[in-house]
């Protein structure tokens, strides 16, 4: 049963006319017709019996208008639905992010966007930023705020919401404090807690030495940023941490031969379209980007 047929049965029900019920709905006599012909022939019964210019339901017609009613009233109903969604921000948002910018990044943008927008559901996953990216990439999650992966799966779409300077730092106790400058060769002579081989992080540095002939001395390993930062500041080893975290009982180093930072952002799916809400989260995040 198509929609034009159901309407054109409906409007001769409801008028008792061809003629004015193919006035009502702007078609030719004939068209109408054989609208209701099509309808009678594929549901294999009578709808209608003419009387003259009157006509008149047959039993089969009477039992089928309520549901034809019915079936236009929920079509309207879901058009509404669905031109109502251009509008309104509302439902589910999955969203993953790591730790770090959880902590670090994300709180005036949760609080706005939650005041903003209050019938909006968040869901929010804490986990790295590799694993968040390949949930985004299955469709499990809708967007994830991360460390930018510095080569995207092509599937991904990356925008970098906020640059991330990183420095090696150490405790203040630790003995390369007094050297003005450190070079690469001394620096590695000494322990490093560094992120697992496989983050972002610990690429952006075995990369940029990986010209150097040299090798990490890795003492401990943690994809915890603050956990990082406390077992450096305790003088177990150095690292290499977000400049906006120098602070509490650790420093930074000058080492010219390493100078290096990450982009953190939003990572969502190239052939996703992206909810409602989904695309005012990114405008909140985009607030508070790189100009604050």
């Amino acid at each position: 049963m198509n929609i034009p047929s159901l309407k054109a049965f409906v409007a001769i029900a409801e008028t008792g006319s061809f003629s004015r019920a193919a006035e009502q709905l702007f078609i030719t006599q004939p068209a109408i017709s054989k609208r209701l012909s099509s309808l009678e022939d594929e549901l294999s019964e009578k709808l209608c019996d003419r009387f003259g210019r009157q006509v008149k339901l047959t039993p089969a017609g009477e039992t089928l208008l309520p549901y034809a009613r019915r079936i236009l009233r929920d079509v309207l109903l879901s058009k509404e639905a669905l031109s109502g969604l251009d509008s309104e921000i509302a439902g589910h948002l999955s969203i993953g992010t790591s730790h770090h910018i959880g902590l670090h990044h994300l709180p005036p943008v949760l609080r706005e966007f939650s005041q903003c927008f209050p019938k909006v559901e968040l869901d929010l996953h804490f986990m790295d930023s590799e694993d968040a990216c390949k949930e985004v990439e299955k469709g499990e999650l809708e967007l994830a705020v991360v460390t930018l992966p510095t080569h995207p799966e092509k599937k991904l779409h990356a925008a970098r919401i906020w640059p991330d300077p990183l420095a090696i730092t150490v405790a203040e106790t630790h003995p390369l404090v007094e050297a003005p400058t450190v070079s690469l060769k001394s620096l590695l002579t000494y322990p490093a807690i560094l992120p697992a081989q496989s983050t972002i992080t610990r690429k952006i540095l075995e990369q940029a030495i990986s010209g150097y002939r040299v090798h990490l001395n890795v003492s401990l390993e943690t994809n915890y940023l603050e956990t990082i930062k406390m077992m450096v500041s305790v003088g177990l080893g150095w690292s290499l941490l977000p400049s906006s975290m120098i602070h509490n009982g650790i420093i930074p180093l000058e080492t010219p031969e390493v100078q290096l930072s990450r982009n953190l952002g939003v990572v969502t799916l190239k052939k996703r379209t992206l909810s409602n809400a989904g695309q005012a989260f990114i405008k909140t995040l985009e607030k508070y980007g790189t100009h604050h």
